[in-house]
């Protein structure tokens, strides 16, 4: 299929590594224009042409510099993510203080993004905006309430910007991962593991894969590149029906009646 993307611009905010180092890749491919954003450089080298901005999501300032650097916007991507780094089962073994700051990553810099480029889609009268989430802002997870709650209502708030733009022609999503090897998911078993008895803790791949057997019906992985390739296409004139949904790439974990 083609995409039919050569020559757009496409903003994408942690881009360093990860599912947001995926979208940088998948983006170049098809020819897209890509400014990168995130607080250090990329982990590995970049595809060529692909430019870059340093700066931290959470200000105001920075992100600002980013909106500047990209110029005319045709995407924006935000793949910012970040847990507590504590298991949270029940929620008191969590501090109140434990919140802000996951609250402050997740929900309040994805805001700040969208209200930085807002005057971009809004003036140009096209274009996407796609913003990470996860499988637990849909089911309450109890893994990282902060984290669980912060995606929950971000996605939310893409209910809220779809509306605001349909009318300027702007489209926004979110894409929602499921078992994905990253930074993220692997602090989610470490702060498991600190809860265990020395004797019952597991290495990192057999946790998760008797985790995947538990909660995915298709029972196996899924990779970055496949979020990407999701929103490779849903930033084309292929998905110009598509707004203000949810897109599961979970392997089935989140199946909604």
């Amino acid at each position: 299929m083609n995409l039919q993307l050569s020559g757009q611009t496409v903003a994408v905010v942690g881009a360093a590594r990860g599912i947001g180092r995926a979208m940088v890749t998948a983006f170049h491919a098809e020819g897209c224009r890509v400014v990168g954003f995130d607080r250090a450089g990329p982990e590995l080298a970049l595809p060529v042409g692909v430019e870059w901005v340093t700066g931290d999501a959470t200000l105001a300032d920075d992100v600002a510099r980013f909106v500047a650097a990209c110029d005319e916007t045709d995407h924006l991507v935000f793949c910012v993510g970040a847990g507590s780094g504590k298991a949270g089962f029940p929620f008191w073994n969590l501090s109140p203080a434990d919140w802000p700051r996951v609250l402050e990553l997740n929900l309040v810099s994805a805001v700040l993004a969208a209200h930085a480029f807002a005057p971009n889609f809004a003036r140009r009268r096209r274009g996407s905006l796609l913003f990470l989430v996860s499988v637990a802002g849909q089911v309450g997870s109890p893994t990282d309430p902060p984290y669980s709650a912060a995606k929950a209502g971000l996605i939310n708030f893409v209910h809220c910007a779809a509306r605001d733009f349909a009318p300027y022609g702007v489209r926004v999503n979110a894409l929602s991962p499921g078992m994905v090897k990253t930074e993220l998911n692997q602090s989610v078993w470490e702060a498991v593991q600190r809860t265990l008895p020395p004797a019952e803790r597991r290495d990192y791949a057999s946790w998760a894969e008797d985790k995947i057997r538990r909660i995915s019906p298709l029972g196996r992985w899924q990779t970055a590149e496949e979020c990407a390739a999701l929103a490779a296409f849903l930033a084309s004139d292929h998905a110009r029906s598509i707004t203000g949904q949810t897109l599961n790439v979970d392997g089935g974990q989140v199946m909604h009646a």
